[in-house]
Parts: C-alpha cells; sequence; structure tokens
C-alpha cells in the first residue's frame, strides 16, 4: 500500500468510526492536530473540530457509512479521491462527493477540501 492509499484509509477509517473513544483514536492517527476540514457544510480545525463534524454527520445519517469509489489520484503532497455516502439497510446512496486532501511530513491529512456532487433531496 502507498502512502496515498494509507492516507485514504485511513480518513475512512474516521469518517466511518462511530464509538466516541475509537473515533478520537481515529481522528488522531488519520489527522495532524491542526487539521482543516472544509466543505460546503463545515469548516473545522483540529481535532475536536474534526470529531464534532464526524459525529454530526452520524448523528444526520444514522446507519450510513463512507465508501470511496474509484481510485485515488495523487501526486507530491495531494490526494483526490471519490466517495458516497451508503445505507447500511438499504445499499442506497444519498450523497456523493470528491475530497483532497494534503499530507504533512508525516503522512497524516494536513488539510481536506471537500466538494459535494450529490445531496439527499437536490
Amino acid at each position: 500500500m502507498t502512502a496515498y492509499e494509507d492516507a485514504v484509509q485511513r480518513y475512512f477509517t474516521a469518517w466511518n468510526t462511530t464509538s466516541p473513544e475509537e473515533l478520537e483514536k481515529a481522528v488522531a492517527a488519520a489527522f495532524t492536530e491542526d487539521a482543516t476540514y472544509t466543505d460546503p457544510l463545515a469548516d473545522v480545525r483540529g481535532h475536536d473540530g474534526l470529531v464534532a463534524a464526524i459525529s454530526g454527520a452520524h448523528r444526520q445519517f444514522p446507519g450510513f457509512g463512507f465508501r470511496p469509489t474509484g481510485t485515488p489520484d495523487a501526486h507530491h503532497d495531494l490526494v483526490r479521491f471519490t466517495w458516497d455516502l451508503v445505507s447500511g439497510a438499504d445499499g442506497s446512496a444519498p450523497a456523493a462527493g470528491f475530497d483532497v486532501i494534503r499530507l504533512a511530513g508525516d503522512g497524516r491529512i494536513s488539510s481536506v477540501s471537500g466538494f459535494l456532487d450529490r445531496l439527499p433531496g437536490a
């Protein structure tokens, strides 16, 4: 597995973790302490902000998980990848998007710029 693939895998592990204690560990493993996350619905910084954003997504979409689609594309310290938000109950995917992450020297994510391609009801 490349450093890029590893970072993307840790990203999805964090976004799919629902236990508060495990979520804090997953966020710390995936993101630098001062990492930023920006998408049309959120703009947060640091581990506490990331935990709050991820927890909020789980409250809004209980029983759903984020799944990568396609193959990540990367160069230098940047990685872009696509994802679907998938229901564990029926497999529907009401939301989809793509993210661009920047990696720090230690391989963790220092920033995320997220874009939403499909939203529920849109």
